[in-house]
């Protein structure tokens, strides 16, 4: 029988938003939720993450996030760009998101609101994943699975906890995470596209409803 990882997907999508005055608030309701949840590695990551952001100035957390996953595409946050970079390939994508978010909220009562962001920005797709269609959301990031991969070797490459919240995303997945980036690319159901793709650059070398979009 699967488990139900809704509240790790929600959870996980709120950690992935920009830590404003309304998620630090929720700190402790994210903590309460994660401690009704059977002990699992994701529930484990993201309780000690959770611990993490409570300890930090709110100040310093905001900056870390936009210096991590707005001013650098080394870490986006964006699925599609993985695959597809700044091609001309990547408006394609982001219409299949768009398709399958609005599909998949039709099946109940959430209504997609991008907030600004695109389609296909994780934290969205999570909570999507969470409250309108865990199966057709789990389908979606298992889609994605070597994107998030990607994400996180960037993210553990740079000595971040955010890579936590990652790898508690991918352990929700089937099969066992990547060991490298060359493993990463390796679970790619397509082919890259011959241009500028996000996943050619290098990592740097210098060590959400309930979704906290800006």
């Amino acid at each position: 029988m699967r488990r139900d990882w809704r509240v790790v997907h929600q959870v996980a999508a709120w950690c992935l938003g920009y830590p404003d005055g309304d998620l630090i608030a929720k700190l402790p309701l994210l903590r309460s939720a994660l401690d009704e949840q059977p002990s699992s590695e994701p529930v484990r990551l993201l309780r000690g993450f959770v611990d993490t952001l409570a300890k930090q100035d709110p100040h310093a957390l905001q900056h870390v996030y936009v210096e991590l996953f707005d001013l650098r595409r080394h870490q986006t946050l964006h699925l599609s760009y993985w695959r597809d970079g700044d091609t001309r390939r990547r408006g394609e994508s982001l219409a299949g998101f768009k398709a399958r978010l609005r599909e998949g909220s039709a099946k109940g009562d959430w209504l997609v609101d991008t907030g600004g962001e695109l389609p296909d920005h994780l934290p969205m797709v999570l909570e999507y994943a969470a409250l309108a269609d865990p199966a057709g959301g789990r389908e979606l990031l298992i889609e994605n699975r070597s994107a998030l991969e990607l994400i996180r070797l960037a993210l553990t490459e740079r000595g971040s906890a955010y890579a936590d919240v990652l790898a508690a995303v991918c352990a929700t997945l089937p099969g066992p995470s990547a060991k490298d980036r060359r493993e990463a690319l390796a679970m790619a159901r397509a082919e890259p596209p011959q241009e500028s793709v996000g996943i050619d650059l290098p990592f740097p070398t210098s060590p959400a409803t309930m979704m906290g979009a800006r």
